[in-house]
């Protein structure tokens, strides 16, 4: 089970979101790459990282700040990045500079046929990004609700050879509301694709119920605000997931 700490940028800075409003964004650290750094310190061997102007512009609009990541922690941690990637040019660049994997949202829903031929070409490096709001998958940086649901989505990937599906419930994201464990497990169930947890995750209750039968299908969850914020102390979680004790 990994615990994915999240690193979302907006305008070079590492923010995190209410509801998924770029206008609601508390900024934790300006120097995003020093708070790569201080992930990897703790331990973490994955991070999660967002372009969040660009998954709402369809462009890369924090690349420096990414590179800056990727230079931060070399080859200590494997990242993976979502927001904006939108065309086999762009999965190819990022890939190239280190990427652990690319996480693909709104070209999933717009072009299936494009993340399948990914998939073929990049086996183990694409993820596909679900986000749902109100049951519905979000797109274009949240701003606007398709017809399909999360289970119809991801199960147009069943055969497509997706590393992992990354599924978030907007309106969990960011409030620390607790994950919507329901919709997550149903979404596992659904498909045999690994699926990570995203949005909610609110306290060390949380980390434990990943520790559940029920939550063995998840490969694992991000966390965000609740890092940042103290709410989860790291090292604890990590060790309880690890099969250690708490200190």
């Amino acid at each position: 089970m990994i615990l994915f700490p999240a690193i979302d940028l907006k305008d070079g800075a590492c923010v995190r979101l209410k509801l998924g409003d770029m206008e609601q964004a508390t900024v934790y650290n300006a120097d995003p790459s020093a708070q790569a750094r201080a992930f990897r310190d703790i331990g973490f061997g994955w991070l999660h990282v967002v372009d969040l102007n660009g998954a709402f512009a369809g462009k890369s609009l924090n690349g420096a700040a990414v590179d800056a990541i990727l230079a931060a922690v070399g080859d200590d941690v494997s990242v993976q990045l979502g927001g904006g990637i939108r065309t086999m040019g762009d999965i190819e660049a990022w890939l190239d500079k280190g990427l652990a994997r690319v996480i693909l949202g709104t070209v999933a829903v717009r072009d299936p046929e494009l993340v399948r031929e990914a998939a073929r070409r990049f086996p183990g490096r694409i993820a596909v990004g679900i986000d749902a709001k109100g049951g519905r998958v979000a797109v274009e940086g949240w701003a606007e609700r398709s017809e399909l649901t999360a289970v119809d989505l991801a199960q147009r990937f069943e055969d497509a050879g997706v590393a992992a599906i990354i599924y978030t419930d907007i309106d969990r994201d960011g409030v620390l509301a607790g994950i919507n464990w329901d919709a997550t497990i149903a979404l596992a169930e659904a498909v045999t694709i690994p699926i990570i947890a995203s949005g909610g995750l609110a306290s060390m209750a949380d980390i434990e119920r990943l520790m559940q039968p029920t939550a063995a299908r998840l490969e694992g969850a991000i966390s965000g605000r609740a890092l940042y914020d103290g709410r989860i102390d790291p090292a604890q979680a990590l060790a309880l997931l690890a099969g250690g004790r708490f200190t």
